[in-house]
C-alpha cells in the first residue's frame, strides 16, 4: 500500500490504493509516517517526494474504517487520532525536505498531507479542499495546518462550505508552488528534489528547523535563534 523508490539522493514514496483514491486508514497512515520518519533518519536521503498511484493524490481518511472507530472503542479512536496528528506535522519536522507531487483529488486529510510537504507541485487537475461537514465529520486534525496556510475568512469557508479549489486558485492563494500537467507532477517535483539533493544536508537542514521555528517565535527570540545558526553555519563549509 506504499511504494519505496531511490533515485540517488531522493526517496519517492507513493501512496498506493488506487482503487480506493489512497485514502487513509490505519494501515496506510502508520506505514506513510514510519516511511517519512526512516527516511528523515537515512543519511542517504537528502529530500522526499510524496505522491499518489492513480488519478488522485488521497481522498482523506478512509470512511469505511469509521465503523470501528466508535466511542464504544475509546482506546481504538485515541490510537487513531494521535496517528493522524502526528502524520499531519511529520514533514514540517524531518531534517530533509519534503515536496509533494499532487494531481486530482486531494481533500480532508489528503490535503493536509499535501500542504503538510515543504512545497507542493499540483497537477491541473487538482481538487482541494475540506469536504468533511458534508459526511459529519470535523476536520478537526487538518484545521491546523490550514488555518497556518490561509487567512482565516477562506480557512473557514473550505472548512464550512467543503468546496474545492481548482490548481489554479490553490496556486493564486499560495497553497501550492508549481502547476504543471497531471503527468508531470512527478517529474517536476524529483526535479525540486534533485536540487536540494545537492546542497549541503547540514546546511539545508538547518536551514528548514529555523525557518518553521521563526515563524512561531516572537521578532526577538526569532532573531536570537537566527544569531545562533549564523554561527553554527560557520562550520558547515569545506
Amino acid at each position: 500500500m506504499l511504494l519505496t523508490e531511490n533515485h540517488d539522493a531522493v526517496r519517492v514514496l507513493t501512496l498506493n490504493r488506487p482503487d480506493k483514491l489512497n485514502a487513509l486508514d490505519t494501515a496506510l497512515t502508520r506505514a506513510l509516517d514510519t516511511a517519512l520518519a526512516e527516511a528523515g533518519r537515512d543519511p542517504s536521503v537528502r529530500a522526499v517526494v510524496l505522491t499518489g498511484a492513480g488519478r488522485g493524490f488521497c481522498a482523506g481518511a478512509d470512511l469505511n474504517e469509521f465503523s470501528s472507530l466508535t466511542p464504544d472503542q475509546p482506546e481504538a479512536v485515541l490510537e487513531r487520532a494521535a496517528l493522524t496528528a502526528r502524520l499531519q506535522t511529520r514533514m514540517q519536522q524531518l531534517p530533509v525536505p519534503v515536496v509533494s507531487a499532487v494531481r486530482g483529488a486531494a481533500v480532508g486529510g489528503g490535503a493536509g498531507l499535501a500542504i503538510g510537504a515543504d512545497l507542493v507541485v499540483a497537477g491541473s487537475d487538482l481538487k482541494f479542499g475540506y469536504p468533511e461537514l458534508k459526511h459529519s465529520i470535523v476536520p478537526a486534525l487538518v484545521m491546523t495546518g490550514l488555518v497556518r496556510h490561509l487567512g482565516r475568512k477562506l480557512a473557514f469557508e473550505l472548512v464550512s462550505t467543503g468546496r474545492l479549489l481548482t490548481a489554479a486558485e490553490a496556486s493564486a492563494y499560495g497553497l501550492v508552488n508549481q502547476v504543471v500537467e497531471p503527468a508531470e507532477i512527478v517529474p517536476a517535483a524529483l526535479a525540486i528534489a534533485q536540487r536540494w539533493a545537492s546542497v549541503e544536508p547540514r546546511a539545508l537542514a538547518a536551514a528548514k528547523d529555523l525557518f518553521y521555528r521563526v515563524a512561531d517565535l516572537p521578532t526577538d527570540a526569532a532573531m536570537r535563534a537566527g544569531q545562533d545558526v549564523n554561527a553554527l553555519m560557520r562550520g558547515f563549509r569545506s
